[in-house]
């Protein structure tokens, strides 16, 4: 009897909760909302991608993933607010796969997911350069609220964790191998100092 990996007994279960019931209006647009003010704080600590996106100021882009999907407007200050409800995209965005675990495995991994995508070039290419250039600076956020010492041990014991998770990711190449293995993973942890 061949051996079944934990992985896909998780993709199961994550299957199951995503073809679940769909959740409440109000509780969808708030998420969208507080991931709409995440993004453009993000975006506000990079002059360079305002810029760029004021160029593209009135347009819109919808964002598929299975059925969780949102409509972004660029603002004329080349931050991001949620489109009128009806509102046509000039650009299409739908992630193909379909597995949020194989999603989180190919983020652990370094890889982008597959994108089906349909509309203006010139837009797309002005979002590509964002996605491409643009990175959260946690620590600095993260001094603001607890110092700069603290703020960099956190952020260097996140960098180990996610470290291992990428080479645990790619020991296995994807494959979804079982989870025993993390108790293996000694042999290969960063040794540094914290």
């Amino acid at each position: 009897m061949p051996k079944q990996s934990p992985f896909s007994f998780l993709d199961g279960l994550a299957e199951r909760v995503m073809s679940g019931p769909r959740p409440p209006d109000w509780l969808v647009h708030e998420v969208q909302r507080r991931a709409v003010l995440l993004l453009n704080h993000v975006l506000m600590q990079e002059r360079e991608a305002m810029d760029r996106l004021a160029r593209q100021s009135g347009r819109t882009a919808h964002v598929q993933w299975r059925n969780f999907f949102v409509t972004l407007i660029i603002t004329p200050a080349g931050l991001l607010d949620l489109a009128p409800e009806g509102a046509a995209p000039d650009l299409r965005l739908e992630v193909s796969d379909t597995s949020p675990l194989s999603l989180a495995r190919h983020a652990l991994a370094g890889e982008r997911p597959t994108i089906r995508i349909e509309g203006d070039v010139q837009f797309a290419a002005d979002i590509n350069w964002v996605v491409d250039n643009v990175r959260w600076d946690i620590e600095e956020d993260l001094s603001r609220l607890i110092g700069d010492a603290p703020a960099r041990t956190v952020a260097a014991v996140a960098e180990r964790v996610a470290a291992a998770l990428r080479r645990f990711v790619g020991a296995r190449g994807g494959s979804g191998a079982g989870l025993g293995a993390f108790g293996n993973d000694a042999a290969h942890r960063d040794r540094s100092p914290p």
